[in-house]
């Protein structure tokens, strides 16, 4: 066993205190474009960027320009006439795939099962999805998300097609504005967050090591899921399939939330403290009341409308809680 850093314990420990004390107003248009010089170069570090977007999050102004710095749509070390070379040639790209995609497509649907299968999925998934805002405004095009998830999944043989995908794409056609933003975004959103959200790449080595983390941290509670609480932190997959999205009481909730996740800040597979918090959330209940799995299950999917400000900061604090401590190798590789 290792005990970490105390200069991350101590960082986490501030970066919760911001969040939640400091109550500093979020990164707005000004003060990104302070963050940059004439030609578009960065003027301030990449680290200083990322710790002020944990601790106070974006301004929706400037979450569209900037998550291309987060994902890696654009290099952090490029200058603003770069910018626009990749902006174009990421748009070419796109554009060969769609071509790339018509042509298959006949061939795909007479031969390929999986094909049609999952043809019908996304359009059952977009069938039942709500597309309107509370004053009956559309919020998105079904076509475009349609086109979007099938070319994701017939190019990105690593993550396919899930349910729950159509969820998160919406998020992104919401955002930004044109297809091939939507599209690459949502490409390298999966890849910056090492595929965590898919089901036979990410999801079984977060629940894992969500399991993990509370027999170490939480060995009473552990016990106790052991028992009659078995198979409770298993049947989570859900939060960390849609990346929390359904916990949040808005889609700007969820944004600030992601955002975090991209910034690698306070530390890797960040998601996996954020379920230990909401865990802990239904952990007294869950104990007082000696809640069976189903039962322990039934309270975590009532953990809704959720503030992602208070949830980074509890995640932050038990990162914090988690550099005090002899940690074992397995919990180390995996957060730092």
């Amino acid at each position: 066993m290792t005990t970490l850093s105390p200069e991350n314990s101590l960082s986490a420990m501030l970066s919760a205190s911001f969040i939640l004390v400091k109550r500093k107003p979020p990164i707005d248009k000004t003060e990104w474009d302070s963050f940059f010089d004439e030609n578009g170069h960065l003027a301030k570090s990449r680290d200083f960027i990322c710790v002020n977007i944990l601790e106070r999050g974006l301004h929706p102004f400037v979450r569209t320009e900037a998550w291309k710095f987060l994902t890696g749509y654009y290099s952090w070390q490029s200058s603003q006439d770069e910018r626009l070379t990749v902006n174009s040639m990421r748009r070419k790209n796109y554009n060969a795939l769609c071509q790339m995609y018509e042509k298959i497509q006949p061939l795909l649907e007479n031969l390929h099962r999986n094909f049609i299968e999952t043809q019908n999925n996304i359009a059952y998934d977009l069938q039942r999805l709500y597309d309107k805002d509370p004053l009956g405004n559309v919020l998105i095009d079904k076509k475009r998300l349609e086109k979007t998830l099938l070319l994701s999944y017939v190019c990105n043989n690593q993550a396919e097609y899930q349910r729950g995908f159509h969820e998160m794409v919406m998020l992104f056609q919401i955002m930004v504005e044109h297809d091939h933003e939507i599209f690459w975004l949502f490409q390298f959103f999966l890849q910056k967050t090492e595929h965590s959200c898919v089901i036979n790449i990410g999801v079984g080595k977060n629940l894992d090591m969500l399991n993990n983390l509370i027999t170490f941290l939480d060995p009473v509670f552990a016990e106790h899921l052991k028992g009659k609480g078995a198979g409770a932190v298993q049947a989570l997959f859900p939060w960390f399939c849609l990346c929390f999205q359904r916990a949040f009481k808005s889609f700007d909730d969820v944004w600030r939330l992601w955002e975090v996740l991209l910034t690698g800040k306070p530390c890797r597979n960040f998601q996996v403290l954020v379920a230990y918090s909401m865990l802990q959330m239904v952990r007294e209940q869950a104990l007082l009341e000696s809640m069976s799995g189903d039962a322990i299950l039934l309270a975590c999917n009532k953990l809704i409308d959720l503030d992602a400000d208070e949830l980074i900061s509890a995640a932050c604090m038990v990162y914090a809680e988690l550099m005090q401590k002899d940690v074992p190798q397995p919990l180390k590789n995996f957060f730092l």
